[in-house]
């Protein structure tokens, strides 16, 4: 399967605002009478119309789902994950509609069950697939003659995709650095809401839905006191990953795959599951939930114990359903994590069920000049690191700044971890960001003082 984009990712592909409210409003699972999820459409479910040779080329992954409209009749849905393409029987002119929207919040979520697709979702899958074979015979001519192996029909139709969405990721990356280069000539104050939305829109149909997203918040650093300085070193990280897209062949292999990563080619959850696992007890250091409207998204920080390896779990669930309850911030898991792939991998799947060890004490803890030392390497490996968990032992907090690193402006003045410090000298478990660290657990006499 294709590993779930997250909340963001999915609403980046609405046409509009008014698309991303109704979306949050149809993700509920009980809105739909019938959900799944398919990794191929079955030879039985396609109709006896389409060749065989034909109905073996399937997407990778397609959604499915019946939603309840105004009308008697729900509402059938398709989502193609490996295009990406939509289908949805309601009279809606706006691709994606909210229905489709909403069937991916869903599933990115992790509330569509695996299941068989339909006929109705079969017959529009062979649809497709009958004309993007017939669009990828001039790959499969060229790719022939390099001596390359597609393994059939299906390798044709997995390499023709892959190599037009390239080519409208590229054409819309090409837009992207003129569009900046644009806004150093004319200055800084020339942007605004309306132009950084309609770049997003544009970017979401070029495919780059990781660079739309980028765009899309730069509305935050707008915000900002200090917003010239703060807009300019956004503006240069986005054009430095326009760049390292257009020169992916020419970087190591790693790197390579961070850029596709970040521009918004998603990471099949199989290939992160096969890579090697790395076995440790994990301290929970802290999580932090974030509210999207209608989605609760939570980042778990992890660091290894015996390794000293830093990892971040991410979970997705629409408000009002549970979270993932695995990680207790002050607890010691035993557990094996596969990293996804990349130049400063950090972020983490549990590959086996993760087992309470005991709780974790005070962790080991680096003095602020290690913590800067492995900040660096994080940044110097993957530029676009914008959080990293560390533990700063023997510093003493105060109210702007901890270890001679200063807090973000939404942890100013944390009374609470002054108080428990005292003046003291005291171990902080905190996630470094580009705009200062966020404290999340400190350790006093009687035990594990959750910050957040």
């Amino acid at each position: 399967m294709i590993e779930r984009w997250s909340p963001e990712q999915v609403l980046a592909l609405a046409p509009d605002a008014p698309s991303r409210k109704a979306a949050q409003g149809v993700a509920r699972a009980e809105a739909w009478p019938l959900l799944g999820v398919a990794t191929a459409a079955p030879p039985a479910a396609v109709p006896s119309s389409v060749p065989a040779t034909v109905s073996a080329t399937v997407p990778a992954a397609v959604l499915f789902g019946e939603c309840e409209g105004s009308g008697a009749t729900p509402y059938q849905v398709c989502v193609d994950l490996d295009d990406p393409a939509y289908r949805c029987g309601c009279p809606s002119r706006k691709s994606p509609c909210k229905h489709a929207l909403g069937l991916l919040l869903l599933w990115s979520a992790g509330d569509v069950p695996a299941a068989e697709p339909p006929p109705w979702a079969a017959d529009w899958l062979a649809r497709r697939d009958r004309g993007a074979t017939r669009s990828g015979a001039g790959e499969t001519a060229r790719q022939s003659r390099q001596g390359a192996t597609t393994g059939g029909r299906a390798g044709a139709r997995s390499a023709a995709t892959e190599s037009a969405r390239h080519a409208r990721v590229a054409a819309g990356l090409a837009e992207l650095e003129r569009w900046l280069a644009d806004q150093i000539r004319q200055g800084l104050a020339t942007a605004g809401d309306g132009a950084w939305d309609d770049l997003a829109k544009r970017l979401v149909d070029a495919q780059a839905p990781g660079v739309a997203s980028t765009v899309s918040r730069l509305r935050e650093a707008r915000a900002a006191d200090d917003w010239p300085e703060r807009l300019l070193a956004e503006y240069a990280l986005i054009d430095l990953l326009a760049v390292a897209y257009r020169r992916r062949a020419h970087l190591p292999a790693p790197l390579a795959q961070t850029v596709l990563s970040r521009v918004g080619f998603p990471v099949m959850r199989e290939e992160v599951l096969a890579g090697p696992a790395v076995r440790d007890r994990w301290d929970v250091l802290g999580r932090r939930d974030e509210v999207q409207e209608r989605l609760t998204s939570r980042r778990v920080w992890l660091r290894g114990r015996d390794t000293g390896r830093p990892a971040l779990v991410l979970s997705f669930a629409p408000q009002g359903q549970a979270l993932d309850p695995s990680f207790v911030t002050g607890s010691t898991v035993d557990a094996d994590l596969a990293f996804y792939p990349g130049a400063a991998p950090l972020r983490a799947l549990p590959v086996t069920a993760t087992t309470l060890a005991s709780p974790m004490g005070e962790p080991p803890g680096m003095t602020p000049e290690e913590a800067m030392d492995e900040v660096a390497a994080a940044l110097a490996a993957d530029p676009w690191t914008d959080s990293w968990p560390l533990v700063l032992a023997g510093v003493v907090p105060g109210r702007t700044g901890v270890g001679g690193f200063p807090l973000h402006r939404s942890a100013y003045d944390p009374w609470r971890l002054i108080a428990v410090s005292g003046g003291r000298p005291v171990t902080v478990a905190a996630e470094w960001t580009p705009h200062g660290l966020r404290p999340l657990t400190t350790w006093a006499d009687d035990g594990t003082v959750v910050l957040l």
